[in-house]
């Protein structure tokens, strides 16, 4: 029987070498690359060809939920497991409607996470009760939508790196886009929030549990 083939991105080494030593210890699981960043594991699949990919939220240039749609669109029979700090309802259902397999927090169990990449490795999803409240409550009709939840992917990633104290120059140059384009995603992004200045949006990400 072929080991599962795990390729790891998270921009902290420590994290990574953990669940290296951690999916060591499964016989059926090998970790065939390490990424630093979404770019750098693209550049790694080919390569390394991985079974299943294991993605953290928060990464510097190309983000996770990025990197979540460009795996779908490109080689969607890969699974795709988030890994991240963050918790589930803050960003499980915009990453499982990019095409991701599956959410799990990092405070989860190592057999939980063998579990989980089994099961997408399997065809199948992983999801959390935490996870599933938060898709039920995505797909209710409501009137009192949260408004974050109502930013583009890209307006999302904008406003939590703005939300970290970093400037829009220095945001466009991370995503590698114009200031202009930058500005106009701010303007946009504020407008949906309903601030009207930094501090506004530093209060809000501190208040909805959304700092990088």
């Amino acid at each position: 029987m072929m080991a599962t083939r795990v390729l790891i991105t998270d921009d902290h080494p420590i994290v990574r070498e953990g669940l290296s030593k951690i999916l060591g210890t499964e016989p059926d699981m090998v970790v065939v690359g390490e990424a630093a960043s979404g770019l750098e594991a693209l550049s790694l699949l080919s390569r390394c060809r991985p079974n299943v990919v294991l993605v953290d939220i928060s990464m510097p240039g190309m983000s996770g939920i990025e990197l979540i749609g460009w795996i779908h669109a490109e080689a969607p029979q890969l699974p795709v497991l988030v890994l991240s700090m963050h918790k589930e309802e803050q960003f499980a259902v915009r990453a499982l409607k990019l095409g991701a397999a599956g959410y799990l927090t990092k405070d989860c169990a190592p057999e939980q996470l063998a579990q989980a990449i089994r099961k997408v490795v399997a065809g199948g999803k992983y999801i959390t009760t935490e996870v599933a409240d938060a898709l039920a409550a995505a797909v209710v009709p409501t009137h009192m939508a949260i408004p974050h939840e109502l930013l583009s992917n890209r307006e999302f990633q904008v406003f939590r790196m703005l939300a970290s104290g970093q400037s829009v120059n220095e945001v466009a140059q991370a995503l590698t886009l114009s200031p202009n384009t930058v500005s106009t995603h701010k303007s946009r992004l504020m407008r949906k929030l309903g601030v009207v200045n930094n501090a506004g949006l530093v209060r809000y990400a501190i208040s909805h549990d959304l700092t990088q």
